[in-house]
C-alpha cells in the first residue's frame, strides 16, 4: 500500500509527514501567476447549490488515499459524545435556541483528567449538519483516524467538535436559508467555544484551537475563522472551500492587520476535477504567501491538490493530513 503514496515535509521545523496519493501534488511557487484569471462560479444559483449537495452527499466506499492501517478500529480508543448547548437564532430574531454537536474525546481523556487538550472545530458542507463527518459512533472514520494517530504516537490526542454551521432556528433543516452559515461566527465566539471550554478540559488560548471544514465549512474556516476569529484560533484547514470564500487579497488584509495573532498553520486541499470549488478555493488561498508575510509556503502554509472531485475522498484525506499538523508533536 505504501508504494502508492509519496510524502513531503515541512512544518515550522517539525518532521511532519503529510500524505499525498500518487495523483496529488503540493503546488510550488513557480506553478502559477499572480495575474492568472479565475472563473468563480456563482454559488447563489439554486442549480449550483443542488449540484454541490449531490456531489457532497454521494456514497464513497473506499478511501485509498489514506493508509489502511489508519482506517481500522482501535481497542480502547477514544469516545464520542453527543451534546446540546444554548445559543441564539443569530440569523433571525436572536431568540434563545438549543443546538447540537458531536464531540470526540481521545482515549486518554478520562484517564488523565488534569491534562488540557487542544480543540478542533470541524465544519460540514451546505448539504450536511453535525453528523455529516460521520462522527456519531465507533465506526466513524474520523474516530479511527484519530485513535490510530494517537496510538502510533504520531500526534497528541485532541478534542474534535463537529458542529452545525447554520446559526438560525431552522438549523436542523438542510434546506434552510443558506445565509445562516455566514452568522456562525457569532455563535462560535459567544456560545460554542465558551461551552466547550466550560465543560471539557481544554487549552483555552488561541494556540489550543483549530478550525477546519469541507466546502461551505471550508468557506467558514476562511471567512469566519481567519477573517473574524484570529484572536480565538490559530490553526486552519480548508477542504474544497466553497465559492463564497473571500478572495486572497481580502484574507491577506485581515492577516496583515492582525500581526499580534500569527497563524500557526493554514492547510488547504482541493480536487483538480472539483467543478464546484476548485477555482474559488484557488482564488481564496493559493496566492496568499505572496500577499502576506504571515504565511510562508512550506513553513506554516500548504496548498495541496489531488485528482478528484467534490467529495469525501478529498475531505477525509484533508482531515487526516490536518490532524497530523494540528496534533503534531514538537
Amino acid at each position: 500500500m505504501k508504494k502508492n503514496f509519496r510524502y513531503f515535509t515541512g512544518l515550522l521545523g517539525l518532521s511532519m509527514l503529510l500524505t499525498l496519493s500518487a495523483s496529488c501534488r503540493q503546488i510550488k511557487k513557480g506553478d502559477y501567476s499572480m495575474n492568472e484569471k479565475l472563473n468563480v462560479k456563482d454559488s447563489s444559483s439554486e442549480k449550483s447549490i443542488q449540484e454541490a449537495i449531490a456531489q457532497e452527499t454521494k456514497k464513497i466506499d473506499r478511501f485509498d488515499s489514506i493508509p489502511l492501517e489508519y482506517q481500522t478500529k482501535v481497542e480502547n480508543g477514544g469516545t464520542i459524545e453527543h451534546i446540546s448547548y444554548p445559543t441564539k437564532d443569530y440569523y433571525g430574531d436572536q431568540a434563545e435556541i438549543t443546538k447540537f454537536a458531536n464531540v470526540y474525546l481521545p482515549a486518554e481523556y478520562k484517564k488523565n483528567p488534569s491534562k488540557k487538550y487542544k480543540v478542533l472545530y470541524l465544519m460540514h458542507g451546505i448539504g450536511g449538519d453535525e453528523k455529516e463527518w460521520g462522527m456519531t459512533n465507533d465506526s466513524s472514520l474520523i474516530k479511527m483516524i484519530m485513535d490510530n494517530l494517537a496510538a502510533k504516537n504520531e500526534i497528541e490526542g485532541f478534542i474534535v467538535v463537529a458542529a452545525n454551521g447554520r446559526s438560525g432556528k431552522d438549523f436542523a433543516n438542510r434546506n434552510a436559508d443558506y445565509n445562516s452559515f455566514y452568522e456562525f461566527g457569532k455563535e462560535l465566539r459567544n456560545d460554542l467555544i465558551p461551552y466547550i471550554d466550560a465543560h471539557y478540559s481544554t487549552i483555552t488560548d488561541r494556540k489550543g484551537r483549530g478550525m477546519a471544514g469541507l466546502s461551505m465549512g471550508g468557506m467558514q474556516t476562511i471567512n469566519i475563522g481567519i477573517c473574524q476569529s484570529l484572536d480565538l484560533i490559530s490553526s486552519f484547514g480548508a477542504f474544497s472551500a466553497a465559492p463564497t470564500s473571500y478572495g486572497a487579497s481580502t484574507v491577506a488584509a485581515h492577516i496583515n492587520e492582525n500581526p499580534q495573532y500569527p497563524i500557526d498553520y493554514f492547510y488547504n486541499i482541493c480536487g483538480t476535477e472539483d467543478s464546484i470549488a476548485y477555482n474559488s478555493h484557488l482564488n481564496a488561498a493559493r496566492t496568499l504567501p505572496r500577499l502576506t508575510p504571515g504565511l510562508v509556503d512550506g513553513q506554516n502554509y500548504c496548498w495541496q491538490e489531488c485528482h478528484g472531485g467534490h467529495d469525501f475522498k478529498i475531505w477525509n484525506l484533508g482531515f487526516y493530513n490536518f490532524a497530523k499538523i494540528f496534533g503534531g508533536k514538537n
